[in-house]
């Protein structure tokens, strides 16, 4: 019989209810021997609340992936991790890591990682959002100094849009916000299809690119001491985390 391949690592997650992209994109992507375990959340649209409110729910979903002996757990959602600024997404480790004494992180840690590995603080930003949840990101943004240089919210009608809206989408929609001042580009969400368009970007406007789940799987296999180079996903992807990294 085959022998059962070694596990290198195991990648626990928190995303909403609706998310249909995060997992076939993660465990696309994955190298061999990372497994990729998921625990669902109502936590956006229709059941978004403060994250005071979700915060005995995020518990169970971190105590679950816990039980599944998840190396580090990643509330996987970049507006709820962006949304209350950074003592929200601080609160967030805290809840994660007091409940489960593991290690934990949020898509807002896996971006700003990202983006001091990339040196990147001129960005551009580009969401599905509507405008106030974009809004949020912008501020938090700032808030962790960064300057947005240009953005745009597409407002796309949810979850369904979101999966429905092509990658040339964003490729496009990133070229009409190209600007000279840009360190990098973020393409935000966590349930779009920004990772085919990131290499044609990178190639076109010699700039890295950041999307939500490519960051993600980043920072989650460098924290697990993976040092993997992925094809397809961009300069990041050949980058150390930078140090130290606070959590």
């Amino acid at each position: 019989m085959d022998a059962v391949p070694p596990v290198r690592a195991r990648i626990g997650l928190i995303i909403p209810s609706s998310n249909r992209l995060t997992e076939p994109q993660f465990r696309q992507h994955a190298p061999p021997g990372v497994e990729v375990h998921v625990t669902r959340l109502r936590m956006t649209g229709p059941h978004h609340v403060s994250l005071a409110a979700l915060r005995p729910r995020l518990v169970e979903a971190a105590l679950a992936l816990a039980d599944a002996r998840c190396d580090l757990i990643v509330f996987h959602c970049t507006a709820g991790s962006m949304e209350e600024g950074p003592a929200g997404e601080r609160a967030i480790l805290d809840t994660i890591m007091q409940a489960t004494g593991r290690p934990a992180a949020t898509t807002a840690t896996a971006v700003l990682a990202a983006l001091a590995a990339l040196e990147a603080r001129c960005l551009v930003l580009l969401s599905p959002y509507a405008p106030v949840a974009h809004a949020a990101e912008v501020a938090f943004l700032t808030a962790t100094g960064h300057e947005v240089v240009r953005d745009r919210a597409l407002a796309l009608g949810g979850s369904d849009a979101y999966i429905a809206a092509p990658p040339r989408l964003w490729l496009d929609s990133a070229l009409a916000l190209a600007d000279p001042r840009a360190d990098a580009y973020f393409l935000s969400c966590t349930n779009i299809h920004a990772l085919p368009a990131i290499a044609p970007l990178e190639a076109t406007l010699g700039r890295p690119v950041v999307a939500s789940n490519q960051a993600t799987l980043w920072y989650s296999l460098r924290r697990c001491g993976l040092a993997d180079r992925v094809p397809g996903l961009g300069a990041l992807l050949e980058r150390a985390l930078p140090a130290p990294i606070a959590t």
